[in-house]
């Protein structure tokens, strides 16, 4: 029997690879078709709060998410101030203690977040779709009326300079902090990434709710709901709930002049096994002609996990196990930067490759089936992307902040697989000039400064050590 058993397993094994010679080679893979969002409804409340209603997928789920134009970016100097109060907005609203808001919305099925970034302030809940009226409530009472409980503020405190400790071990801190002191100023909000610890410790209550109550409102505000849900009864419960917010101040807008390349920015970390990479050069505007053909010429060059870049140094050569590229857009303001942690020893070695890699996307054109591959790949990850609700909501949220065209979502596939091998060319040509670079080199220097040196790309260039933060 125990032959018998042994007997069938190898032919079961055996199978897989008879069966696979007798197939005939599979048929051709069509390009994606364009991805199309149902009809959407956007109105704006006499406060000017704007809303949009967005029927999606077929799960009785729905998000009701709130945007406020009000986050890093408008804190000034107080560098995690609006952390700070996003964190203490979780600490009870509307006469309810965090506990009873946590089990509010977990008695509609989800669980509500409030997330700080550079743009804004987030007040988000996913719950079940009869209870999107009562969802909507509980996220006004969350932005509008929080309690903001000064018995709290030690521990939040306390919370965000245990993240900050963390943060500030991390080499990749470190070089996002250089690099956006270099791009921006250490005096401009983009600039301004974290704060010291005392400067979080003294932080007072006050402060928190000045800049909530100065800095939150209507018209910085935008609503959105998603999923499956009553039109009428959400309205309704829309109008009831932010009716009497007070409007506020009109969303702030920056200038985000970049201070121009080329420049070498060396931070040490003696003994380090290895080294940490930013490089970047200015982008082209979401929305411009420049912005799609530059999307897909980054995916190729080292966005995607199958780009140039990744197959060299990560496939081919083993430097890293982390290449990735990507645009930074923000409203007025777009940045391409390269990111990756290399071993030490082959620093040079691997700049000296995305270079090669570089140079080789601006002077050779790019295989036709090549071009497919990657357009193909783009237009169908985005589709993939856009699968459910919270992530519908996520992108119409970026178009909006960024002044994009209500039906930019129903163009971006077709633009994408029309942008043909000279265009990525071409964008390539322009968006990587390596003679107006910024790189930022996190590592132990002695070792790290000698292959540095070698590059004929960094012969010239201007080299700083900073000390970080």
């Amino acid at each position: 029997m125990r032959y018998a058993r042994l007997a069938i397993a190898a032919l079961l094994a055996a199978a897989p690879a008879a069966a696979q010679d007798a197939f005939p080679p599979a048929p051709p893979i069509a390009d994606p078709k364009p991805f199309t969002l149902p009809a959407t409804e956007t109105y704006t409340l006499p406060n000017g709060l704007k809303v949009t209603l967005i029927p999606y997928g077929i799960a009785p789920k729905a998000v009701v998410s709130l945007r406020v134009r009000a986050g890093n970016a408008t804190e000034g100097a107080d560098t995690w101030l609006a952390d700070l109060t996003g964190a203490m907005m979780k600490e009870g609203a509307g006469g309810r203690t965090a506990a009873e808001v946590a089990a509010a919305a977990a008695g509609m099925g989800g669980q509500l977040n409030v997330g700080v970034n550079p743009q804004g302030t987030q007040v988000t809940t996913n719950i079940l779709s009869e209870y999107a009226p009562e969802a909507i409530a509980l996220v006004s009472d969350v932005a509008i009326r929080p309690d903001l409980p000064a018995a709290e503020l030690a521990r939040v405190k306390a919370n965000l300079g245990r993240q900050l400790a963390v943060t500030l071990s991390q080499p990749g801190t470190l070089a996002d902090v250089a690099l956006a002191r270099r791009i921006y100023g250490p005096d401009h909000p983009y600039g301004r990434i974290v704060p010291r610890q005392a400067q979080l410790a003294a932080y007072t209550i006050d402060q928190v709710k000045a800049f909530r109550a100065g800095q939150f409102g209507a018209r910085r505000s935008h609503l959105y709901i998603a999923g499956r849900f009553d039109a009428a009864a959400v309205k309704a419960a829309v109008a009831k709930a932010f009716g009497g917010w007070t409007p506020g101040p009109e969303p702030l807008k920056i200038d985000s002049p970049h201070q121009a390349g080329p420049q070498v920015l060396l931070v040490d970390r003696p003994g380090a096994p290895q080294t940490t990479l930013r490089l970047t050069f200015d982008a082209a505007l979401a929305g411009s002609a420049a912005d799609i053909p530059q999307r897909v010429t980054n995916a190729l060059l080292g966005g995607a996990f199958s780009s140039r870049i990744t197959t060299n140094i990560r496939e081919d050569k083993g430097y890293t196990y982390s290449p990735y590229s990507a645009i930074a857009f923000q409203p007025g303001d777009a940045l391409w930067t390269f990111e990756a942690d290399v071993t030490t020893e082959h620093t040079g070695d691997s700049l000296r490759e995305v270079f090669k890699e570089i140079r080789r996307m601006q002077t050779e054109a790019v295989p036709a089936e090549e071009a497919r591959g990657i357009r193909t790949y783009m237009a169908g990850l985005f589709a993939i992307q856009n699968a459910t609700s919270p992530a519908v909501v996520n992108t119409l949220a970026t178009r909006d902040l960024l002044g994009l065209p209500a039906d930019w979502t129903d163009h971006y596939v077709p633009a994408v697989l029309a942008v043909s091998p000279a265009q990525m060319q071409a964008a390539a040509a322009a968006s990587y000039p390596l003679r107006t670079l910024t790189l930022v080199v996190v590592g132990d220097l002695k070792t790290v400064a000698p292959q540095l040196e070698a590059l004929p790309e960094l012969a010239d260039v201007p080299t700083a050590t900073v000390t970080v933060p």
